[in-house]
């Protein structure tokens, strides 16, 4: 599974997803996430409704990470067959806790 954050300009913290300027990419297996690729976004400055632009970035994305998205934008990736996921934080931080959400999704249930 592909996963797209949105992130911060020095890449450390999460970012609002239509005002990202960069989205790290990584490949998700299971087990492990390892970064792929590193995308620009470039948005004009005080031009609203700019998540069009975002969302051209991540179309390969299965996840999307974002701090916040827009009431437009969240549709429009869900519409797309995109998981949105909301979380702040340092990115390293969001994404350990995505990995463990997902891990413990995929274990059985014991009763």
């Amino acid at each position: 599974m592909r996963v797209a954050v949105a992130v911060s300009d020095d890449e450390k913290f999460t970012e609002h997803f239509g005002r990202a300027q960069k989205f790290l990419i990584y490949e998700f297996d299971g087990d492990k996430v390892e970064l792929i690729d590193r995308r620009e976004s470039k948005k004009v400055p005080g031009e609203k409704h700019q998540w069009s632009k975002s969302l051209n970035i991540v179309e390969d994305s299965d996840v999307v990470i974002c701090h916040q998205i827009g009431m437009t934008a969240k549709p429009g990736l869900k519409s797309e067959g995109k998981k949105v996921v909301e979380d702040e934080g340092p990115v390293e931080e969001v994404l350990n806790r995505f990995v463990e959400h997902e891990k413990f999704l995929r274990k059985p249930l014991n009763f």
